[in-house]
């Protein structure tokens, strides 16, 4: 896991609710999680670079996006692992690496290893689209 680094995007809970919808909110500023199957980037296959929705930064790139069929946007690895921060999570009962955006904080998904998905890294990013904006590459 990643070391917690200090975020350089800090905003009071009233700035990020004013800039987030109350269902982005409460993913990202929450730690929430969209239902499965809803979200605007599960089964899209836009070529182009997936950016945090709160803060902009680069976060996953389309080439490392696969077909889990877990219900979320899976990818095996971020564009760069400076990006993300992960941090060990035993909410509900479960052991499980939240994946947090380094450079504001907001919650993204988590990761899982050793599926056996035969991707690269054997890992699942499995992230919120909600957390997310995709910015095409044909733009």
């Amino acid at each position: 896991m990643t070391q917690q680094t200090r975020p350089t995007v800090v905003k009071s809970d009233a700035e990020w609710r004013a800039q987030l919808t109350p269902q982005e909110f409460h993913v990202l500023r929450e730690a929430g999680t969209e239902r499965a199957f809803t979200g605007e980037y599960t089964d899209t296959k836009t070529i182009g670079v997936y950016h945090c929705r709160a803060c902009g930064t680069e976060l996953f790139r389309s080439e490392t996006k696969f077909e889990s069929h877990c219900g979320w946007p899976s990818f095996y690895a971020p564009s760069e692992a400076k990006n993300v921060v992960l941090i060990e999570d035993t909410t509900l009962g479960m052991r499980r690496v939240e994946v947090r955006c380094a450079t504001c904080d907001s919650h993204l998904g988590h990761v899982f290893h050793g599926e056996g998905y035969g991707t690269p890294t054997d890992d699942r990013y499995c992230i919120n689209s909600i957390s997310l904006t995709l910015e095409p590459a044909d733009k």
